[in-house]
């Protein structure tokens, strides 16, 4: 079934980049560097998962044993912190379920930071990146422990126009920062 879908993929890729042509060359040489080395992956991942573009444009991170979900908290808040990024707010989903079925929950947390001068020359740059504010790193239980994930931020930095200085660089310290929670937060490295 794969070899399949990899043919019809392949097909289809060509259809599209032969039809769009001259477009598709103009936009290349917009694009940063990298950005075909970032789609590959993508790619890879989203052809892996079979077609779940969520698991193309994460990053997720085991947690080790023994980190508690409050040891999380206080990691990424405290990672915050450190990087100068604001912490804009937090939403215990799994609380939210138990209070309103009686039911205990398998825990579900998003937690939301911004940097609002970045975030705003981001949307001022392309309004669409809106979508993507603020930046999430979700905590989620599942069967064998604990699990971060977040926006895979190196397609936000590497896979579209270039972005203008200081922007990039403002930009490339939001994804380092968030990397870090993500690292740090799944060992509990406080």
């Amino acid at each position: 079934m794969k070899s399949k879908f990899n043919w019809v993929a392949l097909v289809g890729m060509t259809a599209v980049l032969t039809l769009s042509g001259c477009g598709t060359i103009s936009t290349m040489g917009k694009l940063e560097n990298g950005a075909a080395g970032e789609a590959g992956r993508m790619w890879d991942r989203w052809v892996e998962a079979e077609g779940d573009i969520a698991v193309a444009t994460t990053w997720e991170r085991k947690v080790k044993p023994g980190v508690t979900a409050n040891d999380i908290e206080q990691v990424l808040k405290q990672v915050a912190t450190e990087r100068n990024m604001k912490d804009v707010g937090t939403l215990p989903l799994s609380k939210e379920l138990e209070a309103r079925t009686g039911v205990k929950q398998k825990l579900l947390t998003v937690y939301s930071f911004c940097t609002p001068t970045t975030a705003r020359k981001m949307v001022d740059f392309s309004p669409h990146m809106s979508a993507y504010l603020p930046c999430r790193v979700t905590v989620v239980e599942k069967e064998d422990g604990l699990w971060l994930y977040t926006l895979n931020m190196d397609m936000m930095i590497k896979m579209g126009r270039k972005l203008p200085s200081p922007l990039k660089e403002e930009a490339k310290a939001v994804r380092d920062t968030i990397w870090e929670m993500m690292e740090r937060a799944s060992k509990g490295e406080i």
